[in-house]
């Protein structure tokens, strides 16, 4: 309860400009307490929702309002490898603890570079990493779920078992049910990975730069003669200038060298520095983490931020126009005294195993983007800037349809918008339908959840 020990820290939210004051947080040891827990909620008509990490840029892990029920999974850690390289993996998990777990005997997975970053919300809203144009999403991995539903059952869902509960739970999980084990079938860890890095210079000097610039990029990305599905990388940019490309490609660094470099190179402005590197996977993983470990505290996990950030998917189709791209520059040239970046990973291009899926196999809609762009602003003050960085892009390029990507949740959203930039229609009215008879009630509930 509010006044017990402890709960201050147990609701802190990782984004400290939104904070939530739910009525209770439970923490389940068993999936009996877990079931217990959601029948006591309906029947006190409080909303529930999950908390695996607590990552939730929107902190809909605290319900996304006050007085909700908060079910901290943080009891739920146990990772697990079967003899046919199956993970069972509880639903409070944290990415670099699994990624350590699986790593020690032999396995891997494709999931996001944030150690502390929950598996709950990363696996079941897309989950990407630099691995996934090789081998999908986490989300793609996921070959089972037990799963407690509005009702306090307990279920397996699986492609053969409650599938249509499997397929919702995998990309609207939130609004369904609580995931207590994922059942996710890993990999062999590769021998080595080959990591790039280019940081440019001068890039921002002009409209024409920067625009020739991401445009030989996105030309470059679309290039089967030189992209297949081994290479994946994203373009970090922020205020003080900086535009540095970086990735990841299974193969050597010779190959990488002879093949791909002079390619991604070529137009581009000079370089400052270049790094390209093979590193073992551990040690990859370590690198693109940006820490020193891994390895997160089980207990007294305490990373924070204060920020507002918003997303597009860039259909592949159209990619992002020299207008698009200028209009982006005349903003960014604008200014703003509060700090902030920007992140365009690559989804789509040739070979992509993102985009070689469709809704069919999951409630996730962006199966068909060739960019993901993050746009992150630090403090409240730089919510009119990010709002802007997203509305340059759209207003400039009108005859596109773009996207939102789910774990960039954005909670400036009305509802309605929500479900149409992260669903789009045809999946969401499905999702609708499920909703409908497994959670009439909307027991699991968020300011984006279906039916809001």
């Amino acid at each position: 309860m509010t006044s017990d020990a402890g709960y201050s820290e147990l609701i802190e939210p990782y984004n400290i400009r939104l904070p939530h004051t739910p009525a209770v947080v439970v923490i389940p040891i068993t999936t009996q307490h877990v079931q217990d827990a959601v029948v006591c909620a309906a029947q006190a008509k409080l909303k529930v929702q999950a908390k695996s990490g607590g990552h939730s840029y929107a902190n809909f892990a605290s319900g996304g309002k006050d007085g909700s029920m908060m079910i901290s999974l943080s009891s739920f850690t146990d990772v697990s490898v079967d003899s046919a390289g199956i993970a069972k993996v509880g639903g409070g998990v944290r990415l670099g603890n699994m990624a350590d777990a699986l790593a020690a005997q032999g396995r891997a997975l494709s999931h996001g570079t944030c150690p502390g970053v929950g598996i709950g919300g990363h696996a079941t809203h897309g989950g990407y990493g630099h691995t996934s144009r090789n081998w999908g999403l986490a989300m793609d991995a996921i070959g089972k779920v037990d799963v407690v539903l509005a009702n306090g059952t307990a279920l397996t869902c699986s492609a053969t078992q409650n599938s249509e509960i499997f397929w919702g739970v995998r990309g609207a999980a939130d609004s369904l049910a609580i995931v207590t084990n994922f059942y996710l079938q890993t990999r062999p860890a590769p021998a080595s990975v080959t990591y790039f890095e280019v940081q440019l210079n001068g890039v921002f000097n002009t409209k024409q730069t920067f625009t020739n610039t991401f445009l030989h990029l996105q030309d470059f990305a679309r290039n089967a003669s030189v992209v297949d599905s081994r290479i994946s990388f994203g373009i970090y940019m922020d205020k003080y200038g900086s535009f540095s490309p970086s990735g990841a490609f299974f193969g050597s660094v010779s190959e990488f060298n002879t093949k791909i470099r002079p390619e991604f190179l070529r137009t581009l402005p000079a370089a400052t520095n270049v790094i390209v590197q093979s590193y073992s996977w551990y040690d990859y993983l370590v690198k693109v983490s940006g820490r020193q470990t891994i390895k997160v505290p089980l207990t007294g996990y305490d990373e924070h931020d204060n920020f507002f950030a918003k997303s597009l998917t860039v259909p592949e189709s159209s990619g992002l126009t020299s207008t698009a791209l200028g209009s982006m520059y005349d903003h960014i040239k604008r200014g703003t005294s509060a700090d902030y970046f920007i992140i365009v990973n690559l989804y789509g291009g040739p070979g992509s195993a993102i985009n070689s899926k469709t809704t069919d196999f999951a409630a996730y809609n962006d199966r068909d983007s060739l960019w993901v762009v993050q746009n992150y602003g630090s403090t409240a003050n730089s919510i009119d800037f990010i709002n802007g960085l997203n509305n340059a892009v759209t207003s400039a390029q009108p005859q596109t349809q773009f996207g939102a990507y789910l774990n960039y949740v954005d909670p400036s959203l009305d509802a309605a918008t929500a479900h149409r930039v992260y669903y789009g229609d045809a999946v969401y009215a499905r999702l609708l339908r499920l909703k409908q008879q497994i959670d009439p009630q909307s027991v699991f509930w968020n300011p984006h959840a279906i039916g809001a």
